[in-house]
């Protein structure tokens, strides 16, 4: 038995059936693989989409129009992404910003927030 709050590994420790709910998995997995955080935003992300499409697939809405609007969306959110997106100075304080961010989400703040200048440190 384990007891965690982490959604990698609770994904990883399910024996998920369903077709489309592994799909979520594998998306949450490689999110987990490839930024080491925002597994669990993921699977909810993913899951408001799938509420909202079946809304409109109930509605009479053809999929590949769905479908057609999803990458359209994605298109733009990329292109405001960039002209939103500020470069910043690698600093120490800005590395321990983001570890605590991180870390907050994954132990208690009272003992993430003393490892932050450890852990900036260390690596």
């Amino acid at each position: 038995m384990k007891l965690t709050k982490d959604g990698a590994v609770l994904l990883h420790e399910m024996q998920i059936q369903h077709p489309t709910a592994s799909m979520i998995g594998r998306s949450a997995t490689a999110q987990d693989d490839m930024v080491g955080d925002g597994t669990t935003t993921n699977v909810l992300f993913i899951g408001e989409i799938m509420r909202q499409a079946e809304r409109y697939i109930g509605d009479g809405v053809h999929p590949r129009i769905l479908v057609d609007g999803m990458e359209l969306a994605k298109t733009e959110v990329l292109r405001f992404l960039e002209t939103f997106k500020m470069k910043k100075e690698i600093t120490r304080d800005l590395l321990i910003n983001v570890a605590r961010t991180s870390l907050n989400t994954k132990i208690h703040p009272n003992f993430a927030n003393p490892l932050c200048d450890i852990l900036v440190d260390a690596v």
